[in-house]
């Protein structure tokens, strides 16, 4: 029988039904720089094996795609477990976080792991990869995938589909290796050459390709403060023994999330404190504070919670809005696709900026400036602001650690903190639950309730947000006097429980579906948590609400 086939392109085929979309690339007249890794097929993400077996429309997906990007490193995750459960056998490998343009993981043994150990685990990848041995999809009975998976000694993620509601699992096999990778691989693993592998003590660092260089592996920036804060977040996820998915739902349904959550926050606000104090020892010398961080990275409660801190010793926290000092709207620069780029530097009046906070550390009496959003022009009402001696700027905004937007004032009178959500938690050993996935859900929360933005408008922008994020952000974070992961190992339960409803309401008709489908898979695995117990001064609160401090969304 014979199907309809409709490629990007409106370029339409007749295969036979049953043909697997990868027979597509063989008849598609296209040739790309970067590897085809995986497609859509009606806007659902598949492995290039699957067959086709109704008319359909398909998508090639590869590595100039955030998707591709992720299929790509998720396979070549699995292909380092295999090469380590061949070369260490009985050692148990656990892939830790992101670290610059890598992954980094440990690898516990019965001795300290080595350099020529990593060599070895590293020629080994290149021997699978020379032999191009296929991933190939196996739909199994969840008691037949636990058996295989017991037989791996994989027995973390044995547990975690203890809290599946299917009774079909998905396993990849390859060379006799199993496992539960949570989304598609590549279809063979000679499509896996390009990446690095080096010892890292205690662990390794994993270098990929990424969206920026999608065929070669990036120079390796090292992020030492970043590591430290990573470092840090699991110490504690131990302490609390909350350090996956498993354990965490494991608390929730047995009803001690009380405990988990008053700890959790306890240790947020000694974070808290501890960085106000330092302010405080300095207070001579400091005359502002800039605070940064990606979107939806809790900077809004921090800095109100850093304020409440900060009078607590005794100085008087004066915030200043970075939006009220955008140029006028026919002045914003444009990015490349001409639209307006309100994320650049220059779309902020620096040389007014600076004028204020010149004045302002001199005692001055400024007028501050108001920015109307709806007729793209700043204007004046009249509100004057002068600093007395217990006073101190507090500026929340995305490009608060690049020092060109405060050049006017010498970095020893101001203090810069860096903002993120750093999870503590993993899916399982193997797969980690990437920051990027934790602040969307933040924002598809936040936004659906503040800005009246559905959860596929949020998806739909996200991309752009996060190439604002690597542009404006990323690389000035490890100029940060401290930074401050905002976290909270309990939270995904909470947000599942708001979002999941909202995700399962963009249907397949919508280009983004199949974001909504990985989020949706991502969330089953958490057990549901209502937000009653969550504190109202929590960073969480930001996002689902009920928070006990005044902001304006803008």
């Amino acid at each position: 029988m014979e199907i309809k086939v409709l490629l990007e392109g409106d370029q339409s085929f007749e295969v036979s039904q049953g043909t697997p979309v990868m027979e597509l690339l063989k008849i598609r007249h296209k040739e790309g720089s970067v590897p085809v890794v995986a497609a859509f097929i009606d806007n659902v993400l598949k492995d290039l094996r699957t067959p086709l077996t109704s008319d359909c429309h398909v998508r090639f997906v590869d590595l100039t795609m955030p998707e591709g990007v992720r299929v790509y490193r998720r396979s070549v995750t699995a292909l380092l477990m295999r090469a380590i459960s061949e070369i260490l056998p009985g050692s148990n490998a656990v892939i830790q976080h992101s670290l610059g343009n890598g992954i980094y993981g440990e690898i516990h043994y019965d001795r300290p792991l080595k350099d020529k150990d990593i060599a070895r685990i590293e020629r080994q990848m290149h021997y699978i990869i020379e032999a191009d041995e296929p991933w190939v999809l196996m739909n199994l009975k969840k008691e037949d995938a636990e058996r295989l998976l017991t037989e791996a000694g994989q027995t973390e993620k044995i547990q975690l589909l203890h809290y599946l509601p299917k009774e079909e699992i998905e396993l990849y096999s390859c060379g006799g290796y199993y496992d539960l990778c949570h989304g598609a691989l590549v279809p063979s693993t000679g499509i896996l050459k390009n990446f690095r592998l080096r010892f890292y003590l205690p662990g390794f660092i994993l270098e990929l390709p990424n969206l920026e260089s999608p065929s070669k592996i990036p120079p390796y920036i090292e992020q030492g403060k970043l590591a430290n804060i990573h470092f840090e977040a699991k110490k504690w996820a131990n302490i609390l023994k909350v350090n996956n998915v498993v354990s965490l739902n494991d608390v929730v349904t047995k009803g001690d999330v009380g405990n988990l959550i008053r700890v959790s926050e306890a240790f947020h606000e000694k974070k808290i404190g501890e960085i106000a104090d330092q302010i405080s020892d300095n207070i001579d010398r400091i005359r502002i504070v800039l605070i940064a961080g990606p979107s939806s990275s809790g900077k809004t409660s921090f800095a109100q919670r850093l304020s409440t801190q900060l009078q607590v010793n005794g100085i008087r926290p004066v915030a200043i809005s970075l939006d009220d000092y955008f140029v006028d709207r026919e002045m914003t620069p444009r990015d490349e696709e001409g639209n307006y780029d309100f994320e650049s530097i220059f779309s902020i009046d620096i040389a007014l900026f600076n004028d204020h906070l010149i004045k302002l550390i001199q005692g001055e009496e400024i007028e501050l400036p108001y920015f109307n959003f709806k007729t793209g022009k700043r204007e004046y009402h009249g509100e004057r602001l002068q600093l007395g001696s217990a006073d101190l700027l507090v500026v929340e905004g995305i490009h608060g650690l690049n020092d060109m937007l405060t050049s006017s004032i010498p970095k020893g009178r101001k203090f810069k903190i860096y903002v993120s959500a750093l999870t503590q938690i993993n899916l399982d050993n193997q797969n980690r639950i990437p920051t990027t996935d934790v602040r969307l859900l933040r924002r598809i929360a936040r936004d659906q309730r503040c800005r009246g933005r559905s959860a596929g408008e949020t998806i739909s922008m996200w991309s752009s947000v996060r190439r604002g994020e690597e542009k404006n952000i990323f690389p000035f974070q490890e100029s940060a006097d401290v930074m401050f992961n905002s976290a909270l190992p309990y939270e995904l339960a909470v947000l599942k429980s708001v979002v999941e409803p909202h995700l399962k309401q963009i249907t397949p008709e919508y280009p983004e579906y199949a974001e909504a489908q990985r989020l949706l898979d991502f969330v089953s695995y958490f057990a549901p948590l209502g937000p009653d117990e969550v504190p109202l001064n929590s960073i969480v609160r930001e996002f689902i609400g009920g928070s006990c401090f005044v902001g304006t969304v803008r």
